[in-house]
């Protein structure tokens, strides 16, 4: 499971987002590299990051929970 607190860690020590640290922390490679290379798109993206944080460590559980139930499902009914 990923932590908020480690997100928001990795979003300051990443210059308050822009090097995009926080979001290669939850699976978001491609915009991680986006942000990385573009600045957290000139600063808005990583600003904006700082609300929707919270929400993207949502998604990343619950979709590793989801992953989770289902190859649990798979090996019972295999």
């Amino acid at each position: 499971m990923k932590s908020t607190g480690v997100a928001y860690l990795l979003w300051f020590l990443g210059g308050l987002g822009i090097l995009g640290l926080h979001r290669f922390y939850l699976g978001r490679w491609p915009t991680g590299l986006l942000w990385l290379l573009t600045g957290g798109v000139v600063g808005i993206g990583a600003f904006l990051d700082l609300f929707a944080i919270p929400g993207m460590v949502q998604v990343e559980n619950l979709s590793r929970k989801l992953l989770e139930q289902a190859n649990t499902g798979l090996r019972r009914s295999g």
